[in-house]
Parts: structure tokens; sequence; C-alpha cells
């Protein structure tokens, strides 16, 4: 198995757990998808290796909801978010795919987001990758399907994990574990899949059942209550340690 990802340090401490529960040889490569020029580097690490099942899962969201002119280092957001949420798939899947296509066999699991399945505003660019990713893959899956590659499109909603924030965990908010192991279940059978039937009764609410402009609306004013709640909670952060600073 080789794990690619920013911390080396995580990605050791990965790598030991997988190798002591699973006993499969675990190699890594350490590089940032915020950066464009690392592709050699990956290429490079991958030589000699069969890849059978290649998992595009690196992704970036917004600290907050956020209008777009408002969003902090605008031009460096952008460029960060395209880079690792859009470029990453389309190079990854270069640099895999036609070993897959030579063998006639692999797996493409690209991880979307429910965000793209329809615009969501105040995360209106990540929302917009995520739809990228889902596109990119149902079109690569027409491309290839006839020679044996599976290339799906997964879009979970809420999973408990460190960037959704999500602490405890419930039905329609699984772990990370049990979201894996229901969206395996999909694997050739699904195209397009938001993995976990909780989440695909969501999504065929949100899309067959509501029009679109109604969960955009209430995305957008979701969103919203977010931002405010965010932005107070740091307006009070600040005044308490400015009032930490003036005790000491």
């Amino acid at each position: 198995m080789m794990l690619i990802s920013r911390n080396q340090e995580k990605l050791d401490d990965v790598a030991r757990s997988l190798e002591d529960q699973y006993k499969v040889e675990t190699r890594t490569i350490a590089v940032d998808f915020g950066i464009s020029d690392i592709y050699g580097t990956i290429e490079e690490g991958l030589v000699g290796l069969e890849i059978g099942v290649l998992v595009n899962n690196v992704g970036v969201s917004y600290p907050y909801p956020e209008y777009y002119l408002q969003i902090a280092e605008l031009d460096k957001f952008i460029t960060n978010m395209i880079n690792v949420n859009i470029t990453s798939v389309c190079q990854m899947t270069r640099l895999v795919l036609p070993r897959m296509a030579e063998r006639s066999k692999g797996v493409v699991l690209n991880i979307s987001s429910a965000s793209g399945m329809y615009p969501l505003p105040l995360l209106t660019l990540y929302s917009s990758t995520k739809a990228f990713v889902d596109f990119f893959s149902r079109g690569l899956q027409e491309e290839y399907r006839r020679q044996g590659i599976i290339i799906q499109s997964v879009l979970p909603f809420f999973v408990a994990t460190k960037m959704t924030r999500i602490r405890k965990p419930t039905l329609d908010k699984p772990t990370p574990e049990r979201y894996v192991a229901a969206e395996l279940s999909t694997v050739g059978l699904q195209g397009q899949t938001n993995g976990y039937f909780p989440h695909a009764v969501m999504g065929w609410l949100t899309t067959k059942l509501v029009p679109c402009n109604v969960v955009i609306l209430y995305g957008g004013r979701m969103n919203r209550l977010q931002r405010t709640g965010y932005l107070k909670r740091k307006k009070l952060r600040e005044q308490r340690n400015g009032n930490s600073v003036k005790n000491d």
C-alpha cells in the first residue's frame, strides 16, 4: 500500500498501524498537494508498482462558510483549493490509469462530496471543485468502462472527521470506518454513489424530491448561520485573549 500526504510523521504513524494490523507492506511519499510541481516526485515513487486501486481522497474545504470576496488571501485560497481538490485528481489519474488500461483492470475511487451535487452558497468554491470531481469521474467511467476499469464518483454527506469538525458520530454522520465499509460494497455496482444508505436517502430527497433552488436557498441560509456563529465565537475568543494580556 502506498500512502501519499503532506506530513511525513503522520504518514509513518498510519503506515505502522496498517503494517501491524493487516501485515501489508506500506510505503509513503510526503508531498503537499497544494503545490503543482510534485507529480514528478510521485511518479518516481510509483515506479515498479502495479497499482490496482487508486483512492483520490485528498481534499481541503473552507475554515468556515464565507462570502467569496471576503475570504482571507483569496488568490492563495483559490490556487490551493484548485490544486488540492481538482489538480490532484486529474494528475494522479494520469499517472495511474495508463497501466490499468494496459492490464484492462483497475479501480479508481474519486472522493467528491454531496456539496458537489448542487451549488452551495458561502462554500461556493469548494462546492464547485467537488462538482468537477463528480463530472470528471463519470465522464472517465464512460470512456474506460469497456476496458474493465471501474471509476467511481463518491459523494458523501457529513462524516465524523477532523475536516468536518464533527466529534460525535450519529446515524447520518457516521465514523469513517462505518462509511468506508458501506461505500466499498457499492464498488462495481454504482458509478456514482453517496456510499452509505442514510446518505443515499438524503441524496435522493435533495436531488429528486426538493427543487434545486430550494436546496440552494436552504444551504445558503444554513451556511450564513454557521458563519455568524463562527465569527461571534472568534470575537469572544479575541476579547478573552485581550483581557488575559491586560491582566498579565
